[in-house]
């Protein structure tokens, strides 16, 4: 019986990723959406007759991955008898409302940007990276993931909207959670590798007296929306960060290794030096040794960094110590956040 058991470990990390591409799948077809918009529960039958640009729909298959798609409690099934005919109708759990695309709050774009096959891709090369060196996402595309957002306008399009979509659910436990901070703050924040501008945005929204900045690279807020309050820079944070009463960056510390978050670190306190501001910093803080829901997410997503940008990583609080005290920090303060993944808000000053 042992060995029928560690079998049946072994199928279910096997197997591990149906699970996962069956969910995209459902994401690509929008089925969350068709039962939402129907507003009852639905056949198979009903679902594939809203498929878009589906004019012959494989029912077969939908109704095996329905069925996975229920047993994985991403939507709930009841069985309608009539007479000796049983029709499985099926409805939207609270997990699938988060992937309705047409929602603030949607999940979809992050699922669909990690699923990517340009992003699964160095996932197959861990293996080779660990014996011969290197990134594995560099080894499946010869260039890297960096590379790819300059050169690719698809690929970074796809890379900004996961980004905003993984930015928008964090957004109130961020305001939140440093809402007295925030309501002291005075003139400029600079929002440092702030994408399209979405947190930023915001924080000015809920905080008018603050002045938001948002900093990005020339590419990427060349897609951002125009925010009342809210300006757009361009430039690179490893050259220069405009001058400011105070920045926060988001997520993006962990997309590089120590070296690199230190120059970043470094280049921060510079922008708020004259003014005597804060470095407020928003990332995953790892609890290894804990096993919440959240800290099993975030130890996933410390190997999509190392994956992804090779010396990226998702770093304990004794690491983020370490750090912090290396850019030249004398003060530093830890503020966990009430969100879906082990954020923390680190408010680092001199």
């Amino acid at each position: 019986m042992d060995l029928v058991k560690a079998h049946g470990e072994v199928y279910n990390h096997l197997f591990a990723y149906a699970d996962t591409l069956v969910l995209r799948s459902a994401v690509e077809l929008h089925i969350a959406d068709i039962i939402h918009s129907h507003g009852q529960p639905m056949s198979i039958t009903q679902i594939a007759s809203k498929l878009e640009s589906s004019p012959s729909p494989n029912i077969p298959y939908l109704t095996r991955v329905m069925r996975v798609l229920a047993r994985n409690k991403i939507f709930t099934v009841e069985n309608k008898k009539e007479n000796i005919n049983i029709t499985p109708l099926y409805s939207l759990t609270e997990t699938a409302k988060c992937l309705l695309h047409d929602q603030e709050l949607s999940f979809a774009p992050t699922l669909l940007t990690f699923t990517d096959p340009s992003i699964m891709a160095g996932w197959y090369e861990i293996g080779r990276t660990i014996k011969e060196g290197g990134t594995p996402f560099v080894k499946a595309h010869g260039e890297s993931f960096w590379e790819m957002t300059r050169e690719n306008p698809e690929f970074n399009k796809l890379f900004s909207s996961g980004m905003s979509a993984v930015t928008k659910p964090a957004l109130d436990a961020i305001i939140k959670g440093f809402k007295d901070e925030f309501s002291r703050l005075e003139g400029s924040l600079v929002d440092v590798g702030g994408g399209t501008g979405y947190l930023v945005a915001n924080i000015v929204e809920a905080y008018p007296h603050i002045k938001g900045v948002n900093f990005d690279l020339p590419q990427t807020i060349v897609n951002a929306p125009q925010y009342p309050g809210v300006t757009h820079v361009g430039g690179d944070m490893f050259d220069r960060i405009p001058p400011a009463d105070n920045v926060i960056i988001k997520s993006v510390l962990h997309d590089w290794g120590d070296e690199e978050a230190l120059i970043i670190l470094k280049k921060c306190q510079e922008a708020v030096a004259q003014k005597k501001g804060k470095v407020i910093i928003v990332e995953i803080v790892l609890h290894p040794d804990r096993h919440l829901m959240s800290d099993n997410a975030a130890i996933a997503i410390d190997l999509l960094m190392m994956v992804n940008c090779g010396g990226a990583k998702e770093r304990t609080e004794d690491e983020w110590k370490i750090l912090l005290n290396k850019a030249g920090f004398t003060h530093f303060n830890f503020i966990p956040l009430q969100a879906t993944l082990s954020f923390s808000i680190i408010e680092a000053f001199n």
